[in-house]
């Protein structure tokens, strides 16, 4: 892990000179590996380094027992603590001159405040998103694609390159995200019915999400559904995007499509093989352009939105990113690269989106119309900036 280049690391590194940065994330996307290799000359068990985890270190933290002479301290999971905004808020405030701190962990950090003062001015906030085809390989291989998309982006099972290992670290990672970080952030009775969610909604990926239909599958009501599926985003399992209502067509403004951080896990889903790679490359894609777009936002400070385009016709066009409340491309993901979808045109000649990709794993190229390209994915990344 420590020879990949990660995106946001000259951002963080910059911005640490200047505020303290919290750094989130899905476990197991490499933030503790990251973190760690900012602090000079690391091994384990450097005191720069603190896990709230741990029993010794949570002591070390409450007490702020750490060298003086280290610079940067990293306090991993401190989220965990229900008074933790203060108590960073106040060694910032006394040690900032001396010290830069970094806060990591695997659940939102700007959901989960739990009370305290507020930190506002005093930190930037960053997203650490699964490896991708940018930061794997300089040349955009198409080797490396097809590995990211059989093995996920989530370095262990990246770098292993084992199918046997990778359902293993599917259990292993599943397993933590439900009992510890959702048993440690949140107060739910039985714990089971949230891993029955994450299996329904496997099945789910990609279309429109019925929250009503879950909750009569989990026999709940909608509310609960909606507070678990909540959960599930707050703690990187799953995110969800929302339609883009252009002003001159039909388009639906209340439904919901759901993505997981970790598409790898959709290759065990149910449905046809050919189905399930459709699926498993719109998730691929749409993680790439979720990735995109709090990339921009952490780094620049633009709003950035991922969306999806659907008319009550059933026309649809898998996601359009929108700058400052402005569309600035939309994208449809073909895991074939012969057929153009006919919807791009459609909504070519009736919104806004003043360009239109269709992207797939090939190797074809070319030009539809003046507002339409059918592109390769290493293509698209180069011409849009991906990272």
């Amino acid at each position: 892990m420590s020879t990949l280049l990660r995106s946001l690391q000259g951002h963080i590194e910059r911005n640490l000179k200047q505020k303290m940065v919290f750094l989130g994330g899905p476990r197991q996307v490499g933030k503790t590996t990251f973190a760690q290799g900012l602090i000079s000359h690391y091994k384990d068990g450097h005191p720069a380094y603190l896990n709230w985890d741990s029993s010794e270190d949570r002591r070390r933290i409450l007490k702020g027992d750490w060298p003086a002479n280290q610079q940067l301290i990293v306090f991993d999971e401190l989220h965990k603590y229900s008074k933790w905004r203060n108590l960073i808020k106040g060694y910032y405030d006394k040690l900032k001159n001396t010290h830069r701190f970094l806060v990591t962990g695997s659940a939102r950090l700007d959901v989960y405040r739990r009370g305290g003062d507020s930190l506002l001015g005093r930190y930037h906030y960053y997203r650490m998103h699964p490896l991708s085809l940018p930061e794997v390989s300089k040349e955009l291989s198409s080797k490396e694609l097809e590995r990211l998309i059989e093995f996920g982006g989530f370095p262990e099972p990246y770098l292993k390159r084992d199918r046997v290992e990778l359902k293993r670290w599917h259990r292993g990672r599943r397993e933590r995200v439900v009992q510890t970080d959702i048993r440690d952030l949140e107060s739910i009775k039985d714990l089971t019915n949230i891993e029955i969610l994450m299996d329904a909604l496997l099945d789910r990926v990609g279309s429109p999400l019925s929250r009503k239909s879950l909750a009569e599958d989990l026999a709940v009501d909608f509310k609960t559904i909606e507070r678990w599926i909540t959960i599930l985003e707050n703690v990187y399992y799953c995110y969800r995007i929302p339609p883009y209502g252009a002003p001159k067509i039909r388009a639906v403004k209340k439904e919901q499509k759901l993505y997981l951080w970790d598409w790898s896990e959709l290759h065990v889903s149910d449905g046809p093989e050919l189905e399930r790679k459709g699926v498993v490359w719109e998730n691929f894609v749409a993680g790439q352009l979720l990735k995109y777009c709090h990339f921009i936002e952490d780094t620049e400070g633009a709003k950035m939105e991922l969306r999806f385009l659907r008319d009550f016709d059933g026309r649809e066009v898998d996601f359009v990113v929108l700058r400052d409340k402005r569309p600035i491309f939309a994208v449809e993901c073909k895991a074939g690269e012969r057929s153009v979808s006919p919807s791009l045109q459609y909504f070519a000649d009736r919104t806004p989106i003043p360009i239109f990709y269709q992207v797939h794993a090939g190797r074809s190229s070319r030009a539809v119309s003046d507002k339409i390209k059918l592109l390769p994915f290493a293509d698209f990344c180069r011409e849009t900036g991906m990272v």
